[in-house]
């Protein structure tokens, strides 16, 4: 138990969930009637949030898709180069710390 326990804790999480929620957004479609919505002022009612379509905006923008992406939200290039920086960095980091390559 102690060494699964260990193995878990070595896994690099961050950069995981980063990389999955990029898989997520490539493989979302954007033009669909009805997607699931985790946000939490959407769920209390409210009907205008500052991050609601950001997601479907940059699957419009991996898409091509650059006038519809910025219609639905202009921040969506900035969001991919945070994302894609922070995976960088945690990838350098976990190079340095391990090392490997």
């Amino acid at each position: 138990m102690k060494e699964i326990i260990q193995r878990i804790a070595t896994l690099p999480l961050e950069l995981i969930f980063w990389l999955g929620s990029l898989v997520a957004i490539l493989l979302l479609d954007p033009h669909g009637d009805s997607h699931l919505s985790l946000c939490p002022l959407s769920q209390l009612g409210f009907e205008w949030c500052p991050g609601c379509g950001l997601g479907r905006s940059m699957s419009l923008l991996a898409r091509g898709e650059f006038q519809d992406s910025w219609h639905m939200h202009p921040l969506a290039l900035l969001a991919y180069v945070v994302i894609i920086s922070r995976i960088w960095q945690l990838i350098k980091n976990l190079k340095t710390t391990h090392n490997y390559g």
